[in-house]
């Protein structure tokens, strides 16, 4: 029984440094953890891994920009997102475009941009959060998911998807799994031949296997979707 009890409580302990290693970037080394993971715990999945090939996971290093050009990409064309985009830069060229730079511009500026006038009040309050310090880029990386979620989404027009993305895209997260995204949803639909879109707690339920790696899974989930 004392084996046994010894077991079981191992499993937790794993987990949780693995977890704990993970908390900055996925290193090609913990990738290829989570991917022998992952093909020994859903054939389905194994097979998606080996269609699409290897694990590149490209990480945003500037948190602001990250966060900032979500805001800016939100409900338009990747192609339109990118044009407003370079000319904020613009704006604050030859100087890099910081939360600094913004609180200092005129609004008629960030408009002519191309911000709408909801996108600028979420861009001012970024802005505002990031320079007072309300939102310490700086320790995220320190901070849980949970907490990081917890302050993203006290700026206005950063929600919950929003702050996944981040997660995954900008600290590296290994766990971060977005439920309500369309390609999630659609993948899932696709790869476990589910008759309509997954709700979020079906979704939930069949990345369970995946922890602790489950962005890995969703990287693999996006990528199929493009995978012939």
């Amino acid at each position: 029984m004392k084996k046994k009890s010894a077991a079981k409580a191992s499993g937790p302990r794993s987990v949780k440094s693995a977890n704990a290693a993970l908390i900055s970037t996925l290193s090609p080394e913990a990738a290829e953890e989570g991917i022998r993971r992952l093909r020994k715990v859903d054939p389905i999945l194994k097979e998606v891994i080996d269609r699409v090939g290897p694990f590149k996971l490209t990480l945003t290093k500037n948190r602001y920009h990250s966060l900032a050009r979500a805001i800016v990409g939100q409900q338009i064309s990747t192609s339109a997102a990118r044009s407003i985009w370079k000319r904020l830069e613009a704006l604050t060229a030859p100087k890099m475009l910081t939360a600094d730079a913004i609180i200092v511009l005129a609004d008629e500026d960030l408009r002519g941009a191309g911000l709408s006038p909801q996108k600028l009040r979420y861009f001012r309050d970024l802005a505002l959060r990031v320079a007072d310090g309300r939102l310490p880029l700086a320790k995220l990386s320190r901070m849980s998911d949970e907490s990081v979620v917890e302050a993203l989404v006290e700026v206005t027009g950063v929600g919950e998807w929003t702050a996944q993305m981040f997660l995954m895209f900008s600290l590296g997260r290994a766990d971060v799994f977005a439920p309500d995204d369309l390609g999630i949803k659609t993948a899932l639909k696709n790869l476990y031949a589910l008759e309509v879109l997954p709700n979020k707690a079906l979704a939930l339920q069949i990345a369970e296997p995946w922890q602790p790696w489950r962005s890995i899974a969703s990287w693999y989930l996006w990528r199929s979707l493009e995978a012939k």
